[in-house]
Protein backbone atom coordinates (compact mmCIF):
# COMPACT_ATOMS: atom_id res chain seq x y z
CA UNK A 1 0.00 0.00 0.00
CA UNK A 2 1.42 3.78 -0.71
CA UNK A 3 0.40 6.25 2.17
CA UNK A 4 1.05 9.75 1.57
CA UNK A 5 1.14 11.57 4.81
CA UNK A 6 -0.09 15.12 5.03
CA UNK A 7 0.90 17.50 7.95
CA UNK A 8 2.47 20.70 9.53
CA UNK A 9 6.49 20.41 8.83
CA UNK A 10 6.68 21.84 12.67
CA UNK A 11 6.12 18.07 13.54
CA UNK A 12 8.29 16.31 11.14
CA UNK A 13 9.97 14.43 13.97
CA UNK A 14 6.59 12.56 14.72
CA UNK A 15 5.92 12.52 10.78
CA UNK A 16 9.33 10.46 10.34
CA UNK A 17 8.15 8.03 13.31
CA UNK A 18 4.64 7.66 11.51
CA UNK A 19 6.39 7.02 7.36
CA UNK A 20 9.22 4.26 9.54
CA UNK A 21 5.96 2.37 10.95
CA UNK A 22 4.38 1.90 7.93
CA UNK A 23 7.54 1.13 6.53
CA UNK A 24 8.67 -1.30 8.97
CA UNK A 25 4.83 -2.91 8.00
CA UNK A 26 6.02 -3.24 4.30
CA UNK A 27 4.25 -0.35 2.98
CA UNK A 28 4.88 2.74 1.01
CA UNK A 29 4.87 6.12 3.43
CA UNK A 30 5.38 9.24 1.60
CA UNK A 31 5.81 13.06 3.81
CA UNK A 32 6.53 15.69 2.70
CA UNK A 33 10.16 15.11 0.15
CA UNK A 34 11.24 18.10 2.33
CA UNK A 35 10.31 16.67 5.68
CA UNK A 36 14.31 15.50 6.76
CA UNK A 37 15.63 19.27 6.40
CA UNK A 38 13.18 19.66 9.55
CA UNK A 39 14.38 17.62 11.59
CA UNK A 40 15.67 18.76 15.12
CA UNK A 41 15.07 22.77 13.89
CA UNK A 42 13.15 24.95 16.25
CA UNK A 43 10.03 26.03 15.59
CA UNK A 44 10.91 29.88 14.48
CA UNK A 45 13.91 27.68 11.87
CA UNK A 46 11.00 25.33 10.45
CA UNK A 47 8.57 28.28 10.00
CA UNK A 48 11.27 29.90 7.42
CA UNK A 49 12.03 27.03 6.02
CA UNK A 50 8.77 26.15 5.19
CA UNK A 51 7.91 29.36 3.14
CA UNK A 52 11.45 29.04 1.59
CA UNK A 53 9.68 25.77 0.29
CA UNK A 54 6.31 26.53 -0.53
CA UNK A 55 7.62 29.92 -2.39
CA UNK A 56 10.59 28.61 -4.20
CA UNK A 57 10.61 24.89 -4.47
CA UNK A 58 6.80 24.12 -5.06
CA UNK A 59 6.31 22.24 -2.17
CA UNK A 60 2.27 22.05 -2.22
CA UNK A 61 2.17 21.08 -6.15
CA UNK A 62 5.24 18.21 -5.18
CA UNK A 63 3.03 16.97 -2.48
CA UNK A 64 -0.21 16.96 -5.21
CA UNK A 65 2.25 14.46 -6.96
CA UNK A 66 2.31 12.17 -4.23
CA UNK A 67 -0.95 12.07 -3.11
CA UNK A 68 -1.71 11.17 -7.32
CA UNK A 69 -0.02 8.19 -6.82
CA UNK A 70 -0.55 6.59 -3.76
CA UNK A 71 -3.45 4.44 -2.88
CA UNK A 72 -4.70 5.88 0.74
CA UNK A 73 -3.99 10.10 1.99
CA UNK A 74 -3.66 9.64 6.42
CA UNK A 75 -3.74 13.38 7.11
CA UNK A 76 -1.41 14.10 10.51
CA UNK A 77 -3.26 16.04 12.80
CA UNK A 78 -1.84 16.78 15.70
CA UNK A 79 -2.50 19.79 18.50
CA UNK A 80 -1.42 22.87 17.37
CA UNK A 81 -2.19 26.59 18.18
CA UNK A 82 -4.35 25.47 21.10
CA UNK A 83 -6.46 23.66 19.13
CA UNK A 84 -6.99 19.55 19.23
CA UNK A 85 -6.39 17.87 15.62
CA UNK A 86 -5.57 20.78 13.49
CA UNK A 87 -5.91 20.84 10.39
CA UNK A 88 -3.69 23.70 8.52
CA UNK A 89 -4.77 25.32 5.39
CA UNK A 90 -2.26 23.11 3.69
CA UNK A 91 -3.60 19.86 4.53
CA UNK A 92 -6.73 20.95 4.62
CA UNK A 93 -6.02 22.13 0.33
CA UNK A 94 -4.07 18.69 0.36
CA UNK A 95 -7.27 16.76 1.68
CA UNK A 96 -9.22 18.62 -1.08
CA UNK A 97 -6.64 17.21 -3.97
CA UNK A 98 -7.31 13.57 -2.46
CA UNK A 99 -10.91 14.09 -2.32
CA UNK A 100 -11.77 15.25 -5.94
CA UNK A 101 -9.03 12.34 -6.71
CA UNK A 102 -11.66 10.03 -5.06
CA UNK A 103 -8.76 8.93 -2.39
CA UNK A 104 -9.58 6.99 0.71
CA UNK A 105 -8.78 10.15 2.97
CA UNK A 106 -7.75 9.22 6.87
CA UNK A 107 -7.44 11.15 9.65
CA UNK A 108 -4.64 10.77 12.69
CA UNK A 109 -6.76 12.36 15.54
CA UNK A 110 -10.62 13.34 15.29
CA UNK A 111 -12.00 16.28 13.34
CA UNK A 112 -10.85 19.53 15.14
CA UNK A 113 -13.64 22.55 15.93
CA UNK A 114 -11.81 24.89 13.45
CA UNK A 115 -14.82 27.37 12.49
CA UNK A 116 -15.49 27.70 8.74
CA UNK A 117 -13.97 24.59 7.58
CA UNK A 118 -15.35 22.06 9.86
CA UNK A 119 -18.14 21.27 7.95
CA UNK A 120 -15.99 20.77 4.30
CA UNK A 121 -14.04 18.53 6.45
CA UNK A 122 -17.04 16.49 7.44
CA UNK A 123 -18.44 16.58 3.61
CA UNK A 124 -15.30 14.57 2.39
CA UNK A 125 -15.94 11.80 4.85
CA UNK A 126 -12.89 11.18 6.00
CA UNK A 127 -12.26 8.19 8.64
CA UNK A 128 -10.66 9.23 11.72
CA UNK A 129 -8.40 6.70 12.99
CA UNK A 130 -8.61 8.18 16.77
CA UNK A 131 -4.55 7.83 16.96
CA UNK A 132 -4.24 4.08 16.08
CA UNK A 133 -2.22 4.07 13.21
CA UNK A 134 -2.93 0.21 12.25
CA UNK A 135 -6.92 1.88 11.51
CA UNK A 136 -6.11 2.04 8.28
CA UNK A 137 -5.82 -1.53 7.25
CA UNK A 138 -9.54 -2.31 8.06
Amino acid sequence: MKIALCHSMQYAEKVKEVADFYRSAGHEAFASSFNDQYLGLNDEEKEKLKLFHKYEKDAMREHWNVIEKCDKVLVLNFDKHGIPGYIGGNSFLEMGFAYILKKPIYLLNPIPKIPYYETEIIAMKPTVLNGDLEKIYE
